[in-house]
């Protein structure tokens, strides 16, 4: 299967039947500039670092403390756009992120840093189910996959910005921990203000105070696919989570010398080379494209470790561009496995569900590394964590070579 059409939402109200190319666009730029937002500090690390002498390990704090909010924030409002609809749930999460934002340009030490990520995780965990659900909504029976497709290169394309903005940011701007996030806190106000002038495309109905208990519901044929693929996205987001907190100190650990905007480019090494991967492996079958990242993960984390005995910054860049070529093809091929053929009720709580799996793949691991680094050092940790990405991927590639024996097992017995 080569891409994904989701079955067309025959009770959607009757607005669904205008103009689709204006609120799709608004949509998928909502995704963007939410992810934008998630790694613009990415660059700004080795700054706070500096400024308020934080360790690696609170570094971490800082970065899961989004993570892990934004994780409750999908298990309690995840499905909350099913119910109440897209609009109201999209227009008051950017609210909330546009004040974070705010408050993130005030920021004077890791508190009120942590307290600003907090306040971030929870409007982006409610806006982004919300908005990928609504791209799903916007299918169009002329151009299939379109969706899903803007559902997987959204986000990263908006990572990469992010960081490449907040690095330029870094270099030239007299107040890069501000700027930046001031530029962030206009854009999402605009965006709130345009969604209201949207039309809704959910049917809201009853439930919507029973969804917010913490819970997961993934409809059987999703579950399958997660269960697939799932050790693969939980080996490329960890990649991920790493290069975005611990990278501009890897950088550094490795050429001393270099500059704080060269620090922060690792990421966005990972994330460009992730975004461009999704677009080009687009009508590539999802299967194949989760069996070739997970292939990838491997020579991604020794290049990586290849710069830390000799290699230097040309081996720590192309092993964060091999991790950013398998995290793009892991992540838009087990997306589209998982929102092949889904009805209307179960778009938003299904993309819930792979993004619960995605974030504590990218936090829960970056904390322990934080706390590993502080302990053993940062090249103790960078190893350790370099082989338990390799080893995730080896078993996502048994998983994935199980399940299509499986299928050719069961195949041979349908046969007359």
């Amino acid at each position: 299967m080569s891409t994904v059409t989701p079955r067309a939402p025959a009770q959607c109200p009757r607005s669904y039947t205008t103009n689709r190319a204006a609120p799709f666009v608004l949509d998928a730029s909502i995704l963007t500039a939410l992810l934008a937002a998630s790694s613009a500090p990415t660059p700004l690390y080795p700054h706070y670092q500096d400024a308020w002498d934080l360790s690696a390990l609170t570094v971490t704090v800082v970065f899961s403390a989004y993570s892990l909010t934004l994780l409750l924030a999908l298990l309690t409002t995840g499905a909350l756009s099913d119910h109440l609809g897209r609009r109201p749930v999209l227009a008051s999460a950017l609210v909330v992120e546009a004040a974070s934002m705010v408050l993130l340009a005030s920021a004077d030490g890791a508190g009120v840093l942590i307290a600003a990520r907090v306040l971030q995780g929870a409007a982006t965990g409610a806006a982004t189910s919300a908005a990928g659900a609504a791209l799903l909504d916007l299918e169009d029976s002329r151009r299939p996959g379109r969706s899903a497709l803007a559902n997987s290169i959204a986000p990263v394309s908006g990572m990469a910005a992010g960081v490449l903005a907040s690095t330029l940011l870094v270099r030239f701007a007299p107040a890069p921990a501000v700027t930046v996030y001031l530029v962030l806190a206009v854009l999402f106000a605009a965006q709130a203000i345009a969604v209201t002038f949207t039309a809704e495309t959910a049917r809201p109905h009853a439930g919507a105070l029973r969804s917010l208990r913490p819970h997961l519901t993934v409809p059987p044929s999703a579950r399958r696919a997660l269960l697939t693929a799932g050790t693969g996205v939980v080996a490329i987001w960890a990649l991920g989570g790493f290069h975005s907190s611990l990278g501009p100190a890897l950088v550094r650990l490795v050429a001393p010398g270099t500059g704080q905007a060269a620090r922060g480019m690792v990421f966005f090494t990972l994330t460009a080379a992730a975004a461009l991967t999704v677009w080009t492996l687009r009508r590539t079958a999802p299967r194949a494209a989760v069996t070739g990242g997970s292939l990838t993960v491997v020579p991604a984390a020794a290049l990586t470790l290849g710069g830390l005995h000799g290699a230097g910054l040309p081996a720590v860049y192309g092993g964060a561009a091999l991790a950013g070529i398998a995290f793009g093809a892991v992540s838009q091929g087990a997306l589209r496995m998982a929102l092949a053929s889904l009805d209307e009720q179960d778009r938003a709580a299904t993309l819930a569900a792979y993004y619960v799996l995605s974030y504590l793949s990218m936090s829960l691991p970056a904390i322990a590394a934080g706390a590993a680094a502080q302990r053993y050092g940062l090249r103790t940790a960078a190893h350790a964590y370099a082989i338990a990405a390799a080893l995730l991927a080896v078993a996502a590639l048994a998983a994935l070579a199980a399940r299509r024996g499986e299928a050719a097992h069961s195949s041979h017995d349908d046969l007359p």
